[in-house]
């Protein structure tokens, strides 16, 4: 798959705009660019954040609505574990994300949830930077 990617300057160009966020690496990068067919398939962020399994649907039935938003388990499950494994460097490693990570915690919002929120976010920064066609730029660090 490397190989496809170097002859193409298409996928060649959207595999280094998606490594430069901060949490997304390599085999990240290339299954996106396989899932979504270089970014043909989806035409928002949302819409890959339901196909993910990251983006929460309130649970309603009828009139009575009980319990809070629910994630599909019907997902692709391999992109649900990269998109976690990226979530988590993120935190580590991205400071606006740690920031709003930490934030959330202290509010008493469940780790999980919390780390599901990451996923959708990361998600949002992959569609930014490739409907941009311009690398991801942090501009938390410029904040005083």
């Amino acid at each position: 798959m490397r190989e496809i990617v170097k002859q193409a300057p298409k996928l060649k160009r959207q595999f280094e705009l998606i490594k430069s966020i901060k949490g997304v690496g390599e085999k990240t990068a290339l299954y996106f660019i396989i899932a979504t067919k270089g970014f043909e398939v989806f035409s928002s962020a949302r819409k890959l954040a339901c196909y993910a399994g990251v983006a929460p649907f309130e649970h309603s039935s009828g009139s009575s609505i009980r319990g809070g938003t629910k994630v599909n388990h019907m997902a692709d499950k391999t992109m649900k574990s990269l998109l976690q494994m990226c979530a988590l460097s993120a935190v580590k490693h991205d400071a606006q994300l740690k920031a709003y990570y930490l934030r959330k915690q202290d509010e008493g919002k469940n780790k999980m949830l919390v780390l599901n929120n990451v996923r959708c976010k990361i998600i949002g920064r992959i569609f930014a930077v490739i409907n941009r066609d311009s690398p991801f730029i942090d501009t938390y660090k410029f904040v005083a």
